[in-house]
């Protein structure tokens, strides 16, 4: 299924036939998912009325096939995805999970009903880890992530790219310490193969049947790394910050844009007459919050990304003890010479370093009139 020349602009070309039976439909989304490969694109999307839609660096792009209808889609759906799967799909209207493809290509796949008919969103889960370098990671993580004990997370929206920096993260203590990771995922994207170290991936949903459930164990298997993929509820918040507090180094996300949303969005999951005591045990586990958001790259085709970094240091943490959370950005702002970083100084760097446009710098910036008038001095 190569690209071709020519036809509708903005469109991707493809020889893309019927699908209409599920029988030809495998082969039709193995089709697809080998056009997402070559064209080295981030997502695709299948819903009906329209033809199938990539995601290329950032800018959506329709297939040049015909619109799909529901018994498409469906078909579509049916040939990859498990039954457990299909059966929550029918009793909540969503599933997520992750299928194997060719030459070790993952991808992460949701799927819906909209409208009384199926979607679904594939994401390309790269192939290969990143180096810190290369996900734009900067030094002072180095020596966060390789900490005994305590709790890091990495923060920002949806696509913004915190699954691959994790990834690069986790990859960097398996290639070079000896440590036991548990991994606890929704569902399971990068695979890990051990190294120096002992790795185990678990799903939520098949290995574990749920975040809370697969900690409470974990913390039994004499781990020393644990990745819980995403705090999403008290449960597993609660749990994951024991897990930090009583000697394991846990990383783990939120969709957060910030240190301090992040820190303030972890108190409020909490009733009211148990926050004074999470600040103070977050206070004292917490070592470290990445907040990232992706960019579409003018120096070459591709993303890169703008990363916040706050580092636990003793003003930080009383900060959180005493509940000053809103002080944190000027601490962060004045303590670049330990390894912090907002947000904006990274995208102005971003900027001076030409790899991301101007408009694109003061439009996802935290204070865009501050960050613009910065440039323009």
């Amino acid at each position: 299924m190569g690209q071709q020349r020519g036809g509708h602009p903005g469109r991707m070309q493809t020889s893309y036939g019927g699908m209409t039976a599920v029988a030809e439909s495998k082969f039709a989304i193995d089709k697809l998912l080998h056009t997402v490969i070559q064209l080295k694109a981030s997502d695709l999307h299948i819903t009906v009325g329209q033809p199938p839609v990539l995601r290329h660096h950032g800018r959506l792009k329709r297939l040049d096939t015909k619109n799909l209808d529901k018994d498409d889609t469906t078909s579509l759906m049916k040939s990859i995805t498990p039954d457990r799967c299909q059966q929550e799909l029918s009793e909540v209207g969503g599933a997520d999970f992750a299928i194997e493809f060719v030459d070790g290509y993952r991808f992460r796949v949701a799927v819906f009903r909209q409208r009384g008919s199926i979607g679904m969103v594939l994401r390309r889960i790269p192939s290969q880890f990143l180096t810190f370098e290369q996900i734009g990671m900067p030094e002072a993580i180095r020596s966060m992530i390789v900490r005994p004990r305590g709790l890091l997370l990495v923060t920002g929206p949806t696509g913004s790219g915190k699954t691959t920096s994790l990834a690069s993260m986790l990859n960097f203590i398996n290639e070079n310490y000896d440590r036991h990771i548990i991994t606890l995922e929704d569902p399971i994207e990068y695979a890990f193969q051990s190294a120096k170290s002992a790795i185990e991936q678990r799903e939520v949903g098949s290995d574990v049947p749920n975040f809370q459930s697969g900690l409470r164990h974990a913390l039994r298997q004499d781990p020393d790394v644990i990745l819980v993929g995403e705090m999403r509820d008290l449960e597993t918040t609660a749990a994951a910050i024991t897990a930090a507090e009583t000697g394991h180094l846990v990383f783990s996300t939120l969709h957060t844009v910030n240190a301090p949303q992040t820190i303030e969005r972890i108190i409020d999951i909490y009733p009211s007459d148990q926050q004074n005591q999470i600040r103070s045990m977050l206070a004292n586990t917490l070592q470290a919050v990445i907040s990232q958001t992706l960019f579409k790259r003018v120096d070459q085709p591709g993303m890169v990304p703008a990363v916040e970094i706050m580092l636990c240091t003793p003003a930080v943490r009383n900060c959180v003890r005493e509940n000053r959370i809103f002080e944190i950005p000027n601490i962060i702002s004045t303590s670049r010479a330990i390894g912090m970083q907002t947000l904006d100084d990274s995208i102005k760097q971003l900027f001076v370093n030409g790899y991301i446009a101007r408009d694109d710098a003061i439009a996802q910036a935290a204070h865009p009139e501050k960050l613009e008038r910065s440039l323009a001095a």
